[in-house]
């Protein structure tokens, strides 16, 4: 039977299961990722389950979220994460070394292999041909402590690139014109798989910043096929020997099939606030532009800052604007340095940042109260700039920069520049891994330091017989994890602190939510649909569970929020009448009994006491699933299955 890629690496590494649609399957993880926004609890729940050393061939720590130290909590958080690492047998990436996605695709990314990273925009790595899904914490410490991953198979969605992209259109444009036909939440269950005569006329890093993106479709993964550009990137970074090619038989079989003809593309931007509320540059004419920042885990490749420092050649920003560049990497950074490119760079004006995610994720570079900022990222969620009025666009690094010199948003193709020539990729990159410190062979006398930061994380209890509480909140549709716990500068110190974060979870919703939570000792959420987008930070599930929150109620989940909730013993359930949403108010009292044997079920009757009125919810859960959720969380139930094997 002719196969997809997706299949051939799936099959390649099914334990257990079959490659059906809806069906829970099982597969062997090659390497996992962490980076220190998520690691800190990783490591933490890593500890928990009581192993020595990891089972994976490869795993790798990052330090590259919260790297501002303006006091000691970043600083402790990376010295317990380096040394956790070393104690484990992992890799670590040193603050400055780069982007964990970036560093990632340079160095330890394999084709045909599997990857498992506590960061959505883990399936950047697909851009090489490797099957990397992003995943809430604690399921990438069970991968490292197992060597396995637990997930429902998906669709899977060929792509079809025809035609080739024009100047001044890039990657970026391919990736928002998916969004725009499919939407933040059309990838669901799914997994995009590129194929196509475009495919061979795009370099690994462009590759790389259409599975990133990949994400905000709230897709499982997205993937290319590995051939010859793969190879020469590879050759290119000195790593050859990782190649392996692979690529769709003729006749492989599809759920579903999108055609995208790259010629007919043009410049694109995500309006605010959500990445697929996407037209075309040309119509936002003459928006003033008070910012620009280019780079995140998107864009922040050579190719892309090349693709900048040539347009920003002997000019100057324009006086009110205000221009960021991070690099991606170390590597990136140096390579720009080698060739006069960072000259440039920094005499058109631009300030150049760390080797890290900063400004995407919160960490510096806020813009203006009520200001417009052109950002290279993935993201554009309300408030997650650390600005709540500002307005972020997403765009292309051409995009961005042209509208740097002109100070308002601008379609390249009309500004006047030399003549658009292609960007070629190295034939050697600098390596240099001095920034990675590799595992030792005497782990086991390594001393695990914590600072006083780190606290416990809070463990979900086995369920009750009867669940009773109030409805806190009432939120709309498409709520973020930004929403849920929010993640600026002041906040993210304190990622291993969740009795502190409790104090501003869903504050962006409402201020009042975790004083209502408190006095009420938790109860219920209710959302639209689509809740929990974005991040996948798992405190949006840990912070909840220490208020006390019982169950949600939505109309839909993103994948990996619902993931999270229910490896945190809290219970996730749909409306099976969408209609029911509408009659629940806040406050309202709610009542769930013979809780376990109704989870089992997987069809759950809600009684609202304060109206009256039993709403009939959906437990879309595999029975893995139904019975972390019994036994309050995947770490009880890991622990329990453990303690029984003894």
């Amino acid at each position: 039977m002719p196969l997809t890629v997706v299949q051939k690496i799936i099959g390649k590494h099914l334990a257990k299961g079959k490659m059906i649609p809806g069906e829970e399957i099982i597969i062997k993880i090659d390497q996992t990722l962490t980076q220190d926004a998520t690691g800190t609890m990783v490591y933490l729940q890593l500890e928990a389950l009581g192993v020595n050393k990891i089972k994976t061939k490869k795993s790798v720590a990052y330090i590259d979220h919260n790297t501002l130290q303006s006091g000691p909590e970043n600083a402790d958080d990376h010295l317990y994460i380096r040394t956790v690492a070393k104690k484990y047998g992992i890799y670590f990436s040193r603050p400055g070394n780069g982007i964990c996605h970036q560093v990632h695709l340079e160095r330890f990314t394999i084709p045909g292999w599997t990857l498992l990273g506590s960061d959505s925009h883990t399936p950047t790595a697909g851009g090489i041909g490797m099957l990397a899904i992003g995943a809430g914490g604690v399921d990438v410490a069970v991968a490292m402590a197992q060597g396995e991953y637990h997930f429902t198979m998906p669709k899977i969605v060929r792509v079809n690139l025809i035609g080739k992209l024009n100047p001044w259109v890039s990657a970026k444009d391919i990736i928002l014109e998916l969004l725009k036909r499919v939407s933040v939440k059309g990838g669901v269950g799914k997994i995009f798989e590129y194929a196509g005569e475009g495919v061979k006329n795009l370099s690994i890093p462009q590759r790389a910043t259409i599975t990133n993106m990949g994400a905000e479709l709230g897709a499982t993964t997205s993937i290319f096929p590995s051939d010859e550009i793969t190879f020469n990137f590879l050759k290119a970074q000195k790593r050859e020997k990782d190649f392996f090619e692979i690529k769709a038989d003729d006749g492989a079989i599809y759920d579903e099939e999108i055609e995208i003809n790259l010629s007919q593309l043009e410049p694109l931007a995500a309006c605010p606030h959500s990445p697929d509320k996407v037209v075309p540059v040309s119509s936002l004419k003459g928006l003033k532009v008070n910012q620009v920042v280019i780079g995140s885990c998107t864009n922040s490749s050579y190719g892309d800052l090349v693709r900048v420092a040539r347009i920003l050649e002997d000019k100057t920003i324009a006086e009110h604007v205000s221009l960021a560049i991070a690099p991606g990497s170390k590597q990136v950074l140096a390579m720009l340095a080698q060739n006069g490119a960072l000259a440039t760079l920094i005499m058109s004006g631009a300030r150049i940042l760390e080797c890290a995610c900063g400004p995407c994720i919160g960490m510096g570079q806020s813009p203006p109260t009520n200001g417009v900022s052109l950002r290279t990222f993935n993201r554009n969620f309300k408030g997650r700039s650390g600005t709540i009025s500002a307005k972020v666009y997403l765009v292309s690094p051409e995009v961005a920069a042209v509208s740097a010199l002109t100070g308002f948003l601008t379609d390249p193709r009309e500004f006047q520049l030399k003549d658009y020539t292609e960007i070629e990729m190295p034939k050697t990159f600098l390596t240099n891994d001095n920034m990675i410190i590799a595992p030792v062979n005497n782990y086991e006398e390594v001393e695990v330091v914590r600072g006083p930061n780190i606290k416990p994380f809070p463990l979900g209890k086995p369920l009750l017989p009867k669940i009773q509480g109030k409805v806190l909140i009432k939120a709309g549709d498409n709520i973020t994890t930004d929403h849920i716990m929010p993640s600026p500068a002041k906040l993210l110190p304190y990622r291993s602190n969740i009795p502190y974060l409790s104090d501003y979870c869903l504050t962006l919703c409402d201020e009042n939510f975790p004083k209502r939570a408190k006095a009420n000792k938790g109860g219920f959420i209710v959302g639209g649909a689509n809740y929990g987008q974005g991040s996948s930070r798992e405190h949006a599930a840990l912070v909840p569970l220490y208020l006390g929150i019982k169950a949600v109620l939505a109309k839909s989940f993103a994948r990996i929020h619902q993931a999270n909730l229910v490896n945190n013993g809290i219970i996730p359930l749909i409306f099976k009448n969408p209609e029911d949403y509408n009659n629940v108010k806040e406050m309202d009292e709610f009542l769930i009994e013979d809780v376990p044997s109704q989870v089992k079920k997987g069809i759950i009757k809600v009684k609202n006491i304060t109206k009256n009125r039993e709403y009939e919810m959906l437990l879309n859960s595999t029975l893995r699933q139904k019975e972390i959720i019994i036994q309050g969380g995947l770490l009880n139930l890991t622990r329990l299955k453990e303690n029984t094997k003894e």
